[in-house]
């Protein structure tokens, strides 16, 4: 197998470029459906009769939202190690059978209010499995199908087309959503059926199988573990007990602490069972261990992005430039495609000059210019000139996709032949549970932000336009995350937090102002600025340290293709790593 290394496929050229093409598709359909209704909420609860702002239906929003990426983190691993054992093609494409039956089942729903709800968001959820079991194999795929030489660039663009299609969900949501909300899901359905097919005629297993038992207790373990934590990630950014966030709730701490205790034993399991899910003695390798490292921290500093960019469009910047509150949601989506340009150039680009030159002088830089933007982003009023949070955009999505190509590569090369599922599943839930926990890193920091003067603006602003004190009490009360959400929904602000009631019984002049295009985004902006400050902050300095973390990962290495079985005992882990 050291010939793979050096020569194209000896059973022919073509093979490779179908296992990419079908691949490409499968990952792009399933981070199209991580993000696309981000865009198109407003309209989803509209066509299940159910307002997301009501008291007790956070759940809804927050569930519809990370549901997907939740169990998606969750199974990518053992999906992966599913792969190495009973052939990463059937898995694969049992993925695309299960994704594309569960977006026909979300596409038919036949409830309204809280169980329609509830339908989408179990929906969503099976799709994710669909989804997890695509992720989870299609890098290991695309190694065994790829010489070495050619493998950053096929990884590369699908790596790329799976980041873009974050972004390509926003707009397509933002465009189908509005002429009919079950469109958002029926569009995967015919993509999904072409795919499925395809893979089942053309796909091959060409991998090293490592046939093994089950690890049920590390699976459980793990899955239940994980679990637990993004559910406490998910709810800390809720209020609870009075305060404007829900980190110190009972019920928070416990998932936090019992999903923390849960990994750690799973951690323990793994180093004592003979066939273990998480290949620890995979952190062994370095170009591995440094290269998932700086994937974990690139996710972290670009997950919740994503999220403030939105709501700094929807809430702020679309209104005071006159557009509706019901439009801002699509031409949110449009305005931020200069990052997914910057993505779609310097992924492919930095993927072919990586089979060349290695991967760590890229990956290294991408990380470094990313951190730049973030810094310049940073000094970015709120009222800019689009042209300037285009460019920052462009030059953010050319540095991401100059790190994301050659550090999976890096990874996925560094891997042995039989371990290309487990360590390339093993990668992506680091990348898939930063997302998550950026979400919740990204609102905490805007929240707190915005805490601090949110409560005075939203009185004084209200008050001066007539709206009763009481009332304006009420809604300076309110928790920020409300207000966030409100925003990020693309609803009128004004109308949906103070009330119908309410406004009538002010002037017409007044009530033009207050539901006008500019008052609530001028009202909160100096708030919400501070919260930007707080976030980009983060993210730069998570993708700082992710720059020095794939720095370290040591000149470029490639496994040459040897199976290395699990260790049975301290002595052959011991000789494994004398031999590496």
């Amino acid at each position: 197998m050291a010939s793979e290394a050096t020569t194209g496929d000896p059973r022919g050229d073509g093979y490779k470029w179908v296992a990419l093409t079908n691949t490409t598709l499968g990952v792009l359909l399933a981070t199209i459906d991580s993000s696309i209704m981000l865009i198109a909420m407003p309209d989803i609860f509209r066509g299940v009769g159910l307002d997301p702002l009501a008291p007790g239906n956070s759940f809804y929003l927050l569930w519809m939202i990370l549901g997907f990426l939740i169990v998606s983190s969750v199974l990518v691993v053992s999906l992966g190690r599913l792969g190495d054992m009973h052939g990463r093609v059937k898995m694969y494409n049992l993925g695309f059978v299960i994704y594309t039956a569960a977006s026909l089942v979300l596409t038919v729903d036949p409830l309204t209010s809280r169980a329609g709800a509830t339908w989408l968001i179990v929906g969503r959820i099976v799709q994710g499995v669909g989804a997890a079991f695509i992720i989870a194999n299609s890098a290991a795929i695309l190694t065994d199908a790829f010489p070495t030489n050619q493998r950053g660039l096929a990884l590369g663009i699908n790596n790329i087309a799976g980041i873009s299609g974050t972004f390509i969900g926003l707009v397509l949501g933002g465009v189908l959503a509005p002429i009919d909300w079950r469109l958002v899901f029926l569009v995967s359905v015919p993509f999904g059926l072409a795919g499925t097919v395809w893979a089942y005629t053309k796909l091959e297993d060409r991998g090293v199988r490592n046939r093994a038992p089950i690890d049920w207790i590390g699976n459980v373990t793990f899955a239940v573990g994980l679990i637990l934590v993004m559910i406490g990630i998910t709810y800390g950014i809720e209020p609870a007990g009075g305060h404007d966030m829900g980190w110190g709730s009972p019920k928070v701490l416990g998932e936090l602490i019992g999903g923390a205790v849960l990994l750690a034993a799973f951690l323990v399991i793994e180093t004592r069972v003979r066939n273990p899910m998480f290949r620890l003695s995979l952190f062994r390798i370095r170009a591995f261990t440094f290269g998932t490292l700086s994937t974990f921290l690139s996710a972290v500093g670009r997950g919740g992005l994503m999220f403030i960019l939105i709501i700094w469009l929807q809430g702020i910047w679309l209104p005071e430039h006159g557009y509706s509150f019901t439009s801002t949601p699509l031409w949110a989506g449009i305005y931020m495609l200069p990052l997914t340009a910057g993505f779609l150039i310097a992924g492919p680009t930095s993927g072919i000059l990586s089979d060349r030159f290695g991967s760590r002088p890229f990956a290294t830089g991408g990380m470094l210019g990313a951190t730049l933007t973030f810094g310049l982003l940073l000094l970015l009023p709120v009222d800019f000139a689009y042209w300037q949070l285009a460019l920052l955009l462009f030059m953010n999505g050319l540095s991401m996709g100059a790190f994301a190509s050659p550090n999976r590569a890096g990874v996925m090369n560094s891997l042995p032949a039989d371990q290309r599922g487990a360590g390339g599943g093993m990668n992506a839930t680091f990348q898939s549970s930063a997302q998550v926990l950026s979400i919740g890193i990204f609102f905490t920091l805007m929240i707190l932000g915005l805490s601090s003067a949110l409560s005075t603006s939203l009185v004084s602003g209200l008050t001066s336009h007539g709206v009763a004190r009481a009332v304006a009490d009420r809604v300076g009360h309110l928790p920020p995350v409300s207000v966030l959400f409100a925003a990020f929904l693309g609803y009128n602000p004004v109308k949906s937090l103070v009330g119908a009631g309410a406004l009538r019984s002010v002037s017409a002049v007044n009530r033009a102002t207050l539901t006008g295009h500019s008052f609530f985004s001028r009202l909160i902006s100096a708030p919400f600025h501070s919260g930007l400050v707080e976030a980009f902050s983060f993210a730069a300095a998570a993708c700082l340290v992710a720059a020095v973390a794939s720095w370290s990962r040591g000149k470029r290495y490639v496994d040459e293709g040897r199976p290395v079985s699990p260790p049975a005992s301290s002595d052959d882990r011991l000789a494994e790593t004398s031999s590496r």
